[in-house]
């Protein structure tokens, strides 16, 4: 199993944005269509683009779902992953039924996890667990609060009620361009036995050649080095495959 690039449009008010370690005051606009951006992605040959309702996870419920299933409907080559403000059931379908491949839980994994774990084994693998962690605990709310549950721990208990796929984020290196915390996703990997991808901290080519090369992450999350221009899509895609 080889690395899967995932190219980041994390959505806010309509427009493709970055934030640092994830400040809504800290925000760079990128572009004005998120459906552009996942186009030209597509055609730099991503098979999955992911995606993120930042409006969505700050209010508790959705707000650019329309730009998620614009692109799911339109770009029949690419699978779409979305996170941010999914709360009920009644989300999940609603993009599951519009042609979305995955929908990420966060925040409520946290708070309700009987509800989580109802939904991974109702909806199997169309459902992948959200977990954003400060220092080895896990944060919530667009990583406005930290709980005192340990990433790790989190991760077992979703692998062993069945879910399939991870995302794991380590705000400390989200948006910093610092190289990702490689051990930390490593580990995650490891305890849960499942497919983890990586997100934050993503710089260079190297750092994409580091996770693939664990063989045990199975994706990485890129976002502000691509909109930055530190690397291509195709050259991401490229490297990934030589390891």
């Amino acid at each position: 199993m080889g690395l899967t690039i995932y190219p980041a449009i994390d959505m806010r008010g309509g427009k493709c944005v970055r934030l640092l370690q994830g400040d809504y005051d800290k925000e760079t606009v990128y572009g004005d269509s998120p459906f552009d951006m996942a186009s030209q992605f597509a055609k730099e040959g991503a098979k999955w683009i992911h995606m993120v309702d930042l409006d969505g996870a700050k209010d508790g419920k959705r707000v650019n779902d329309l730009f998620v299933i614009e692109a799911a409907k339109r770009l029949q080559t690419i699978h779409i992953q979305i996170g941010g403000g999914i709360r009920t059931e009644e989300d999940i379908v609603h993009y599951l039924d519009n042609e979305v491949d995955r929908v990420i839980i966060g925040s409520i994994a946290v708070s309700n996890p009987a509800f989580a774990i109802q939904m991974i084994q109702k909806y199997g693998a169309q459902i992948a667990i959200g977990i954003d962690a400060k220092n080895g605990y896990v944060a919530t709310h667009g990583w406005l609060e930290t709980s005192k549950i340990k990433a790790i721990e989190l991760g077992k208990r979703f692998a062993d009620a069945g879910a399939e796929t991870f995302i794991f984020t380590d705000i400390a290196t989200d948006g910093m361009l610092s190289g990702p915390n490689i051990a930390a996703v490593q580990e995650m990997a490891e305890i849960t036995g499942k497919n983890v991808i990586a997100s934050g901290g993503v710089s260079s080519l190297d750092d994409l050649k580091s996770l693939a090369a664990t063989k045990t992450i199975s994706g990485a999350i890129v976002g502000k080095a691509l909109y930055e221009k530190r690397f291509s899509l195709k050259d991401a895609l490229k490297e990934v495959d030589t390891v």
